[in-house]
């Protein structure tokens, strides 16, 4: 089966984190914190994009990014889990 476009975007994001931050072993705790931030900010992309009621299609893209980030975050924070490197 073909890989989407979505989990490609949200592979190649924690690419991109990995190569920025190295392996993170964070307590749960902390990887809620560290994605319930990049939550919020999917939520402010989503707030900014609405103009009257409606989804801006140029500001909404943003809110999409924020998502994959989202899931990318969720995707390291149980990469974490499984190597039980705790910190």
């Amino acid at each position: 089966m073909k890989e989407s476009v979505a989990l490609s975007n949200v592979k190649h994001e924690r690419k991109r984190q990995d190569a920025k931050w190295g392996e993170q072993n964070h307590k749960p705790s902390t990887w809620l914190m560290i994605l319930g931030e990049e939550v919020g900010e999917a939520n402010k992309a989503a707030l900014e994009a609405m103009i009257n009621g409606k989804f801006q299609e140029d500001l909404i893209v943003k809110y999409r990014d924020e998502l994959v980030q989202v899931a990318a975050v969720a995707v390291a924070a149980v990469e974490a889990f499984d190597r039980g490197k705790w910190k």
